[in-house]
């Protein structure tokens, strides 16, 4: 499948000018089967339907999953379906959450514990980092945990200091465990399905700022798409942007008005953070000789920083400048001035422009 882009209206949360929608286009062209139009919401929600129809061993829960459907709805119905056997609603506890996630997995069952917001995920860190992403090294093989832990991410909602951040470097960070951070509705789906079925822990980061605001079409019934494989957004000859989440859609502006400004973006979405596609990041440096990395975490030691030194390590013969990051800045996340915080399109044009010129 391809990406086309549009113009998409995303609830006043951030200025016309920064409104890209991705939608997702059969190459068989106007004579292939129309698919179901879906928001990211409805994708995900549609994937974990599948999976808990296709796998009577995959549960959920969390915090107001069940009944309610999730503070986000991601999870509405699935208990109605499912029962209450298979969509828990559990205390407010995330180290509870996971402890008992863990615990499922080493029985064989395949739990998918939402963390209401990423914000909220520390007290659960370390049964996630000293204790799930050591259970198959630690067993020698003989024990592997599969769980996928969904949460929304980022900002863009007006949620302030405690309901934005991007924690996706301290798991990065952590070996054993696996990153995945969708941009659109069918890669959520296809991603969600792949990671339930993987073997290894993944960490599911959903951008919740494009959760209703993203749409395209979305395939029924099974898909799957490799984890760590990235995607080539839009080709382009002269800087290599590497975003993912909800910024793709602000390097898809800023590459709009490079673009008119005679600068073409190559623009890369990484969809899995961990493992990275080095390769695919490697070729298009090759290709165009400059690079700009975008996230929404703070600058000092975000992912950003190893794509750089990975950059550097492949591919430093090829730099025509040096690599460039667009990110939060190193402080709390702020509540009135989070399209200032925020590495909206305004920051990243002039960034490509004067690696462009360098």
């Amino acid at each position: 499948m391809r990406l086309k882009r549009g113009v998409l209206r995303r609830r006043g949360l951030v200025p016309m000018a920064h409104m890209i929608r991705l939608e997702s286009v059969s190459e068989a062209g106007t004579g292939a089967m129309t698919m179901p139009q879906m928001n990211m919401v409805q994708a995900i929600t549609d994937g974990l339907r599948h999976a808990m129809k296709r796998d009577e061993r995959v549960v959920i829960l969390g915090e107001d999953v069940g009944k309610v459907g999730g503070v986000f709805r991601v999870t509405q119905g699935l208990y109605e379906e499912f029962g209450d056997e298979r969509v828990i609603d559990t205390p407010l506890s995330e180290g509870g959450i996971m402890g008992c996630a863990i615990g499922m997995a080493l029985h064989g069952l395949v739990p998918i514990p939402e963390i209401q917001f990423a914000d909220f995920i520390y007290p659960a860190y370390d049964q996630i980092v000293s204790e799930l992403a050591k259970l198959r090294y630690r067993s020698g093989g003989e024990y592997s945990a599969k769980v996928v832990i969904r949460t929304p991410i980022g900002g863009g909602i007006r949620g302030g200091l405690y309901h934005s951040q991007s924690p996706e470097s301290l798991f990065i960070h952590v070996a054993g465990l696996k990153v995945v951070c969708p941009s659109n509705p069918a890669d959520a789906k296809g991603l969600l399905l792949a990671a339930i079925r993987d073997p290894d822990p993944v960490l599911f980061f959903e951008p919740k700022r494009i959760y209703r605001a993203a749409r395209g079409e979305v395939p029924e019934g099974e898909i799957t798409m490799e984890l760590g494989k990235a995607a080539v957004a839009r080709e382009g000859a002269h800087v290599t942007v590497i975003a993912w989440g909800a910024m793709l859609y602000e390097a898809f502006a800023a590459a709009d008005e490079a673009s008119k400004k005679g600068v073409e973006c190559e623009v890369i979405d990484l969809r899995t953070l961990w493992p990275v596609d080095i390769d695919t990041i490697v070729a298009s440096v090759k290709k165009t000789g400059r690079v700009v990395v975008v996230h929404e975490a703070p600058k000092t030691c975000g992912f950003g920083a190893e794509l750089v030194a990975l950059i550097n390590e492949k591919a430093f013969l090829h730099l025509e400048a040096p690599p460039v990051r667009v990110t939060g800045f190193d402080s709390p996340f702020p509540y009135t001035l989070e399209n200032d915080y925020l590495p909206l399109a305004h920051r990243i044009l002039p960034a490509v422009l004067r690696t462009a010129q360098f």
